[in-house]
């Protein structure tokens, strides 16, 4: 199978991340006002496991590194199956109130609050489970994405009230989100033999295994937490199925590409936390509130009817979070 084996290859895998955990929201964008974001979620859910299916019988299953897919699945623990399997119940549950927030609140709101609160938590719980990295900088590097929230909570605030659409509801969603997004990823780490992906521990599993079952605990837990939504929206009527298999293809097929290049982050995220440890690629990762902010306020300019004082807030929102991932990345070298 694929394996990174070196630091820098690592952090390259944990900005491909990045790049792809602050992108995937831009197809929810696509389909805004034609597709409700409970809809576009279930497509985005079959991405992240067509995705991980695909990963796991080729990167996964081919070379002469580590155990392929197949063998590697049947020779695993059921705790190290049931712990990747509630990582991905966990995951979904943060998700879908995290596609909420963007549908109410917009990209360069929901990212920054919610994935940013997940960046600070994730990285204490993951570094508390495996201590890799120098924890006065990665945590100096935490304290500034900390503040590049608080930043952007206080630009949201100021920009609602002067567009007369003052509302704590996409806050809200977006911190209940982040907290749950935090623990996820240690479920998943807790079911891989981090220090030996060549030959790993037996009835550990490698990243693309673990993704695999993360992914089958989403979609299983979909049916519950997405059904729920459907019925009892936290905006506009209730949802049907037939509502859903009656969407277009073009409407279907964004969903699945927003889920597949979440999978490409997760996949390539995994890999590198062999080198870079969990806390330090998880941190990268969820620098992703970074990309998305700037998605939201350059792209589908979400703060395009903002003041002064709100761009100079937004302006050091940037500066705090690129100081904070620098930090962090020193942290792990």
């Amino acid at each position: 199978m694929f394996i990174v084996q070196n630091y820098s290859l690592a952090i390259l895998c944990c900005f491909i991340t990045m790049l792809c955990w602050g992108s995937w929201a831009n197809t929810q964008k696509l389909v805004t006002g034609k597709w409700r974001y409970e809809l576009f979620y279930w497509d985005y859910v079959i991405g992240i496991l067509l995705f991980s299916l695909i990963a796991a019988f080729t990167l996964g299953s081919w070379g002469s590194f580590g155990r392929s897919f197949l063998p590697d699945f049947r020779q695993a623990s059921w705790a190290g199956i049931g712990s990747a399997f509630l990582g991905g119940i966990i995951f979904n549950l943060a998700n879908i109130l995290l596609t909420a927030a963007i549908a109410i609140a917009g990209m360069s709101v929901a990212f920054p609050v919610g994935i940013g609160i997940a960046l600070i938590l994730g990285v204490v719980i993951n570094y508390m489970g495996v201590q890799k990295g120098d924890p006065l900088l990665l945590f100096a590097g935490v304290l500034f994405v900390m503040l590049a929230i608080i930043l952007n909570a206080i630009a949201y605030k100021k920009a609602a009230i002067s567009s007369s659409r003052a509302s704590t509801k996409g806050i809200l969603l977006s911190i209940a989100a982040g907290v749950l997004m935090s623990f996820f990823y240690r479920f998943i780490a807790a079911s891989m033999d981090l220090n030996n992906f060549v030959q790993p521990e037996p009835f550990k599993m490698t990243p693309y295994t673990a993704f695999v079952v993360f992914a089958v605990g989403i979609l299983a837990s979909n049916f519950i937490f997405n059904t729920v939504m459907m019925k009892r929206p936290l905006e506009g009527p209730s949802l049907s199925y037939k509502t859903y298999f009656s969407g277009k293809l073009s409407l279907h097929l964004v969903g699945v590409l927003g889920g597949a290049i979440w999978g490409i982050g997760n996949l390539l995220n995994l890999l590198a936390a062999g080198k870079a440890g969990p806390a330090v690629s998880y941190g990268l990762g969820q620098g992703a509130t970074l990309v998305a902010a700037v998605w939201g306020v350059l792209i589908w300019k979400e703060f395009k009817n903002a003041q002064g004082k709100v761009t100079g807030l937004l302006a050091g929102m940037f500066a705090c979070f690129i100081v904070g991932l620098i930090l962090i990345i020193i942290s792990g070298a």
